[in-house]
């Protein structure tokens, strides 16, 4: 996962004089752990009981901020992890689920976007086709769950609008676009990949 590799640098930093506060419980967006840590830097405003304040993880070491309204960056990934994918498969679907994290919503659509893409061609389609024709491919072969194909073209409007228009995309449609991203996988990837596997 992306996030591994930039962690196993940030891991051997030392924080000069963090200070010591309450405790504060979250999923740390970095390393997917529910942790508590303690130790940080804090901006109190003036007139106001909320802060401003950098925290270490606990099990990482690596920094997440929250503002005064309490709003965290980066927040945990959306989506959950799906077995057997390709490499540049599995990259892509980390990357829709990191810019989710840093609320980079619109980046986030256009992956899925592209993700549809990359899913074809790993499944035989030819390289440099068009969008439309990927999404033959994958309705002729079958790779689309019955009664989903609507989820395709949802993706396939939402990944335009992103793409070619002045629009902006909202968290809400993030994360339609990742929920049905996540099913697509496991129904190409992850359930005939279980199947693969010697039983136990």
């Amino acid at each position: 996962m992306l996030a591994c590799a930039r962690l196993s640098y940030m891991s051997k930093f030392n924080w000069i004089n963090p200070i010591a506060g309450e405790p504060k419980r979250f999923l740390c967006g970095h390393c997917d752990c529910i942790v508590g840590p303690n130790l940080g830097y804090r901006a109190p405003n003036q007139g106001a009981n909320q802060m401003r304040q950098i925290l270490i993880c606990s099990n990482c070491e690596a920094p997440t901020y929250f503002d005064e309204k309490g709003s965290q960056c980066p927040g945990p990934p959306y989506g959950r992890p799906v077995k057997h994918l390709e490499r540049d498969v599995d990259g892509l679907y980390n990357e829709a689920k990191l810019a989710f994290s840093i609320k980079a919503y619109t980046s986030t659509v256009m992956t899925c976007r592209k993700l549809l893409m990359h899913i074809a061609v790993a499944k035989g389609a030819k390289a440099g086709e068009t969008f439309l024709k990927y999404i033959e491919f994958l309705r002729e072969g079958h790779f689309i769950p019955p009664n989903c194909e609507v989820w395709v073209d949802r993706i396939r409007e939402k990944g335009n609008e992103a793409n070619h228009e002045i629009t902006l995309m909202s968290e809400t449609d993030a994360k339609q676009l990742i929920d049905f991203t996540e099913m697509l996988l496991k129904f190409v990837y992850e359930f005939p990949g279980a199947l693969s596997q010697p039983d136990s």
